[in-house]
């Protein structure tokens, strides 16, 4: 519990820190639960806040507080909420990643959440349990700048939409079967949701149900959102994808999509078709309603970098006064070819940071961990491993297990931070496929700069490699480079961007491709840096580093009670 005389002494922190008189502080009151739910008309159990899946909306400003009661009223399972792309300076115990920053609420107890929104951009917030983002616990942040201050563009209305795929086993079903010797993969999505709908095809159904809500695709759930636009306005779209597995294009019919912000850093704007979005990842996009007014238009996700079975996310773009239920007379646009990487790989490299808006890197690393991403089995199961490592969680959480030197709560050998570069073969499926468990961690200096090097490689499948997105707790980073198969140590460096990278904090590895970051540890605590795709987490996808420790202030005792944090 907050003290009361901490809370009305905010406002005048805010002002002393330079942040202003607007700081406010915003509370929310939210109730997690199971309720039945048809997103796509098929019916299943799902996570509300509220009652809503997604979640409702935080908006707030620069410099604001936010504060979140969230009461798990789920019968059987734990939760914990990730404020993604959220920095938590100075509260990183609120970070909200269960088993590195804090012990899971239990059901029946209310957790309060508290920290600062310190830059304005387009942000999410999910689940950081198990795979539970998968049943609907997920939302939206949209930080605007303080009062006066205006964007480096022009816009008449400000909309925020959501991606997601969706399928109908229970994520307890998914993760039985990823576990399972043998494998069981989880599949395909059986669906792709835009902001919370879809529709699935219930004739479909190997069984048809008896029930007929069911399957019902006239639940009111699954009616396909519409955005309502007037004819001649500019629109900024903030763009969110929390997909479980999916790498998305997203488009709308006739319109082009100028890129202007991403992960809350502007863009040097850019002007595409298709929107190539990734796990993690929010983008803004200005849209000006300049087309035809008298019909409307399709608003379409499709499935990239994987064979998609299922048929396209589905919205439609209104012109007012259309009557919204009006379907566009023409059929859904085409989707983009799903193994082309090319066109995806175009985007990454053309997203600059904004002139007059460039952070400058540092120009030198004082450390280079290079990653390689792979698939592999553990005593018969299939895991996914990093430099040969599979990440398991601890029991007792890092920040704590660190904070109070409980050396026993975790394997204090570190992590390998490469690979035998120069004899292992990207393109190929490799004879030994075993792999090591542990749940060390990387140490990296306080204010060091550091080169993160994602090396992706082919999975246990033949000449078949996976996207990742890659997404850093705790820090934005700069992204100086991509390319196509091995990371080369002595020359790719030199064709980094030092010059105006976009700084992010989620970013995708491409197919039997590489990415550069470079981050400096100047945020004391301990973060996740994990694969954004849920079962390639739940399968030991990511690291954790540990920086400043002893600058760490008193940790809250709520965030306690697991492990060897029962006493503290």
């Amino acid at each position: 519990m907050v003290p009361v005389r901490f809370l009305l002494l905010i406002p005048l922190i805010a002002l002393l820190n330079g942040y202003g008189v607007e700081a406010r502080i915003r509370r929310y009151k939210w109730e997690v639960k199971n309720e039945f739910k048809s997103p796509d008309c098929y019916r299943k159990m799902v996570i509300t806040i509220n009652g809503r899946t997604p979640g409702p909306t935080i908006r707030a400003q620069q410099h604001d507080t936010i504060i979140v009661e969230g009461t798990n009223s789920l019968f059987t399972e734990n939760i914990a909420i990730h404020w993604h792309g959220i920095r938590q300076i100075g509260t990183p115990w609120f970070d909200g990643s269960e088993g590195i920053t804090q012990c899971p609420i239990l059901p029946g107890t209310t957790f309060k959440y508290q920290f600062v929104v310190d830059r304005p951009g387009t942000y999410v917030y999910h689940a950081h349990y198990g795979m539970q983002r998968d049943s609907g616990l997920y939302g939206s942040i949209i930080v605007g700048l303080p009062d006066g201050e205006s964007e480096p563009f022009a816009y008449d209305y400000d909309r925020n939409i959501s991606l997601n795929d969706w399928y109908h086993n229970s994520t307890t079903e998914q993760a039985v079967g990823l576990s399972k010797v043998p494998f069981q993969w989880i599949g395909e999505p059986q669906s792709l949701l835009i902001h919370g709908r879809g529709r699935f095809n219930c004739s479909s159904l190997s069984v048809p149900s008896s029930d007929p809500g069911f399957c019902n695709t006239t639940n009111p759930d699954c009616i396909p959102f519409r955005l309502i636009v007037v004819p001649g306005k500019t629109y900024r779209l903030r763009v969110s994808s929390l997909t479980s597995l999916s790498a998305l294009s997203f488009q709308i019919e006739g319109h082009k999509l100028t890129v202007v912000e991403a992960d809350g850093h502007y863009v040097e704007p850019f002007v595409v078709q298709n929107l190539f979005i990734y796990s993690g990842e929010t983008y803004s996009v200005l849209v000006k309603a300049d087309q035809d007014p008298t019909t409307n238009y399709w608003i379409t996700s499709n499935i990239v970098s994987r064979p998609a079975p299922n048929s396209p996310g589905q919205g439609v773009l209104v012109y007012y006064p259309n009557h919204p239920r009006r379907s566009p007379p023409t059929i859904p646009p085409a989707a983009p070819v799903w193994n082309d990487s090319r066109p995806r790989m175009a985007q990454s490299q053309a997203i600059k940071a904004r002139r007059g808006y460039i952070h400058t890197p540092p120009a030198v690393s004082d450390r280079v961990i290079v990653f390689l991403n792979t698939q592999n089995e553990l005593n018969g199961r299939r895991r996914w491993s990093v430099n040969n490592v599979s990440f398991t969680h601890p029991l007792t959480p890092y920040l704590i297990a660190l904070k109070h030197n409980l050396t026993h709560a975790f394997d204090q050998n570190p992590p390998p931070d490469g690979y035998d570069f120069l004899n292992y073969d990207i393109y190929e499926r490799h004879p030994n496929a075993n792999t090591t468990s542990s749940n060390g961690i990387y140490r990296l200096n306080f204010n060091s700069t550091v080169d993160v090097i994602l090396q992706n490689a082919n999975t246990m499948n033949p000449n078949n490699s996976e996207t990742h997105p890659w997404h850093l707790h705790g820090h934005d980073f700069w992204v100086l480079g991509y390319g196509e198969g091995k990371f080369d140590m002595f020359n790719d460096p030199n064709k980094y961007n030092l010059v105006n990278p976009i700084m992010k904090n989620t970013v995708p590895v491409h197919p039997f491709g590489w990415t550069a970051l470079r981050f400096k540890a100047d945020n004391p605590g301990a973060w996740s840096f994990h694969c954004h795709i849920e079962s390639h987490l739940f399968m030991g996808m990511g690291v954790v580093f540990a920086e400043g420790i002893e600058k760490v202030g008193k940790l809250p005792s709520s965030i306690m009670g697991c492990g060897q944090t029962q006493g503290l």
